[in-house]
């Protein structure tokens, strides 16, 4: 049973939907207001996340204080620091006076720090310091300043695996999490997709003044049946979209697929056909994927080997082997660069059964990795982070190769 006063925060802030996980982040934003703690925010992009900021702020003791919404990923490296915290006059080119920054100016309020993820790590220092002691220092300047502010933040990159990247300080991330909400996806949201379509449609109609569009059963089939990669934001462009070109105002399935963007294919190759939570693996970069391909190559190799070896014994000293309808050809060495689908299979003498390097690499891949790995090391006088960089792999991935390969 959903609370009176979730339903009141619903027809305020114009929130549309029932979902269980929905109702769940706005019970903790409701109960978290009163306090001071930092909070979280994290879901995909479009679901909504700075909605929740506000419902924080307006039921906080902060309420007739600044509220300001900064989006951390929109502000360019060189002047993110000059904009939370403000600078000194002359402290850079065009700094022609002394500045506040959000921080100064949110004092007593709430700061939203949208896309937080995306920080540089000097400046992820510079948060922490407000967080833990409320300070903070004006570019440019010496002097200690101090700020009373309320801290949201919100993030759709996965911030555990940007700490294992480096990318993100992993004390400013237990700062920034005291209280997490989760946003859930609009896939995950049920029949609020059906609901939220009919809003948009209301609106669009009363701004364009024209009849609302309504779906079918079968068009609203579909529409629950899609994933909406781009969540709330794809399907409000798309009851737009439909608001204004379709002259018709009963939107079947054949129409509706129009505006639906073809879902990705999936791949065929089985490594990268896994997702998380089903299982199956994932990749932190495209070198990651190169390197499964090959060790995925090369172990099909060798059971190709022990299929010939099989065949061998059982068809005796001359047989005629083809992999792919590709007929025996006369002492062929097999390239360690060829593709284990078009391998060429030669006619093998008795004298040749025991010798099997005919399928072999002339070098392993195991060797060729490690030799890569040792050259970045050496590159870069052992610094693994700059190593990693170069091989364009994770750290983590690094340091567990390094291990592997006796390469301390």
């Amino acid at each position: 049973m959903v609370r009176p006063d979730i339903q009141q925060i619903k027809l305020r802030f114009n929130i549309i939907g029932n979902a269980e996980g929905l109702n769940r982040a706005i019970d903790i934003a409701m109960q978290v207001a009163p306090t001071d703690l930092s909070v979280l925010i994290t879901g995909e992009s479009g679901v909504g996340k700075e909605t929740f900021p506000q419902i924080i702020h307006q039921f906080s003791r902060r309420k007739h204080g600044q509220y300001i919404a900064v989006n951390c990923g929109a502000i360019p490296e060189g002047t993110i620091d000059s904009e939370l915290f403000g600078h000194e006059k002359g402290a850079f080119t065009g700094a022609i006076g002394d500045r506040n920054g959000y921080f100064a100016e949110a004092n007593g309020g709430t700061i939203f720090l949208d896309e937080v993820g995306e920080l540089p790590l000097a400046t992820q220092a510079r948060l922490l310091r407000v967080l833990e002691s409320g300070e903070f220092i004006k570019v440019g300047s010496s002097k200690v300043q101090k700020t009373d502010v309320r801290i949201v933040a919100a993030t759709n990159v996965n911030l555990v695996r940007a700490i294992s990247e480096g990318r993100f300080r992993e004390d400013l991330f237990y700062r920034l999490n005291t209280v997490p909400i989760q946003v859930p996806a609009l896939r995950e949201r049920g029949n609020d997709i059906t609901l939220l379509f009919r809003k948009f449609a209301s609106d669009f109609a009363e701004k364009y003044r024209m009849p609302a569009v309504q779906l079918t059963e079968d068009a609203k089939a579909m529409l629950l049946n899609y994933p909406w990669p781009g969540n709330v934001r794809q399907l409000k462009n798309i009851t737009e979209q439909i608001s204004i070109i379709e002259t018709h105002r009963e939107i079947g399935s054949d129409i509706l697929q129009n505006y639906l963007p073809a879902q990705p294919m999936d791949t065929r190759l089985p490594m990268l056909a896994g997702s998380k939570g089903s299982g199956g693996k994932t990749f932190e970069s495209e070198r990651e994927i190169l390197y499964q391909v090959l060790f995925d190559m090369r172990r099909d190799m060798t059971e190709l080997k022990k299929l010939v070896n099989t065949l061998m014994e059982e068809r005796g000293a001359e047989p005629v082997y083809t992999v792919n309808n590709v007929p025996a050809s006369p002492a062929i060495n097999i390239s360690p660069i060829t593709h284990p689908a078009v391998v060429p299979v030669t006619k093998v003498d008795d004298e040749d059964i025991q010798d099997t390097e005919v399928l072999e690499e002339t070098m392993s891949l195991d060797e060729v990795e490690k030799e890569m790995i040792r050259k970045a090391l050496e590159r870069h006088h052992g610094r693994r982070k700059n190593a990693a960089q170069d091989l364009k792999i994770s750290e983590r991935t690094l340091y567990r190769k390094i291990k592997e390969y006796g390469l301390d």
